[in-house]
């Protein structure tokens, strides 16, 4: 499961240039600071962790669903 916290994201979109599964595409969702917040599609994410080492603001994890 992907978790992004919409309100620590300040729309840098570092995740979605990190995704080798290309999870994260840029939107028109705003935060109420204004910001765009990425979209994802979890049915493409392999668990790589890679969007969340990326992340500046630590907006994204990741859990297992098992």
């Amino acid at each position: 499961m992907i978790y992004l916290n919409d309100e620590l994201c300040k729309g840098c979109y570092l995740c979605v240039n990190a995704c080798p599964k290309q999870v994260y595409t840029p939107s028109d969702k705003l935060n109420h600071k204004g910001v765009r917040v990425p979209i994802y599609d979890v049915d493409k994410c392999v668990k790589c962790q890679l969007c969340t080492l990326m992340c500046p603001d630590q907006a994204i994890s990741i859990e297992d669903d098992d």
